[in-house]
Formats: C-alpha cells, sequence, structure tokens
C-alpha cells in the first residue's frame, strides 16, 4: 500500500479474497473484494475497513482497482504487485463466470 503523500510502501500479500458483485448499469460491474492478509504483511493500522473496489466491464476487462476504507475510497493506493494479485483473482475463471452471468440479460 502507497499512501498518498509518503514515501513508505508496504506491500500486502493476499492470502485469499472473497467477492461480492453488482451490476451497475448497461456498461460495469462493481466487484467489491475483502481481503485475508499474510500475518507478515498487515494491513495498515489507520485503516478501518478495508477492502478494494474493482471495476470492471460487462466483458469482465477490469478498468479500475482502488482500496477503499468503510466502503470509500481512501488515502492509499495499491502497488504493483498488490494489482498483480488482484487482476489473478479477476481473471480466473470463476469470476470470470460470475462476471458473465451477471451481464447476461435475464
Amino acid at each position: 500500500m502507497i499512501q498518498y503523500g509518503l514515501d513508505r510502501v508496504t506491500e500486502l500479500r493476499f492470502e485469499s479474497m472473497t467477492a461480492t458483485m453488482e451490476r451497475r448499469d448497461n456498461q460495469w460491474v462493481d466487484i467489491i473484494l475483502r481481503f485475508e492478509v499474510s500475518e507478515q504483511t498487515p494491513v495498515p493500522a489507520d485503516l478501518i475497513d478495508f477492502s478494494g473496489l474493482v471495476i470492471c466491464t460487462l466483458s469482465g476487462a477490469i478498468a479500475q482497482i482502488v482500496p477503499q476504507d468503510e466502503d470509500i475510497d481512501c488515502e492509499y493506493q495499491f502497488t504493483t504487485f498488490e494489482k498483480e494479485q488482484i487482476r489473478a483473482f479477476i481473471e480466473s475463471e470463476e469470476i470470470q463466470q460470475r462476471i458473465t452471468n451477471l451481464a447476461s440479460p435475464t
């Protein structure tokens, strides 16, 4: 995690992630991620309810990945390593299928 305005960088290692998805409109799917973080890479102490928001197209392409605290944007950003872990999770077959199911007309 990189806190805006500071040079200090810590990289979180995610042990697992869970996703809650919602189709926003005819273009976007919002995915809220909850993380199980390795004890060796703790979440910054000033984050109260850490999560991630991934915005994808209906075809599953990632448009944006942002950290959140208490379900709103926070003063942190993900590192490249953290984004790679999230990207691998979102691009997994299971998550892509869930996005496809949400994108399909009912």
